[in-house]
């Protein structure tokens, strides 16, 4: 299981890394960061990032509570319109935060966020800056997913 510093060096063997950082979205620091900044300096990125994951995380319209049409597609909620336990028709414990990653594009690069689920109440997020010709989104997120589900915070 990686920690920070082995988290962030196999996010930049990802084919385009150009840089990559683990914040804490509810101060706005880095953790720990790696390669290049998008703006040249690590502490405005890891602050304007964070302001992003925590609008995504935190606002209604990108996960919506309660959803009209869940019923009809048998997502197991409740009549109340309320979640059935921590558990959906799925199978998986679905507890945390009901985002899991978000994906920017701009003209030269993609940016991934990753939400990072701990034991304990974290505010945790692993980003990655890939070049836009040279680097694969699919990959870096299947990537990050896995390297997010193994960090070790201590």
């Amino acid at each position: 299981m990686p920690g920070i510093d082995e988290c962030l060096y196999e996010a930049m063997t990802l084919p385009g890394a150009r840089g990559a950082a683990i914040v804490d979205w509810t101060s706005g620091l880095a953790l720990g960061s790696v390669g290049d900044s998008p703006n040249g300096d690590y502490e405005a990125t890891a602050a304007e990032t964070a302001e992003v994951a925590r609008a995504a995380a935190e606002y209604q319209a990108f996960a919506p509570v309660e959803d009209p049409d869940a019923d009809d597609l048998g997502l197991g909620l409740g009549l109340d319109g309320a979640a059935d336990a921590d558990e959906d028709t799925d199978g998986m414990d679905h507890k945390g935060l009901p985002v899991e990653d978000l994906m920017l594009t701009t003209r030269t690069g993609f940016h991934l966020i990753r939400y990072v689920e701990t034991t304990f109440d974290s505010s945790v997020f692993l980003y990655l800056w890939l070049d836009r010709h040279t680097g694969n989104l699919a990959m870096a997120r299947i990537r990050l997913r896995s390297l997010a589900e193994r960090l070790v915070l201590v």
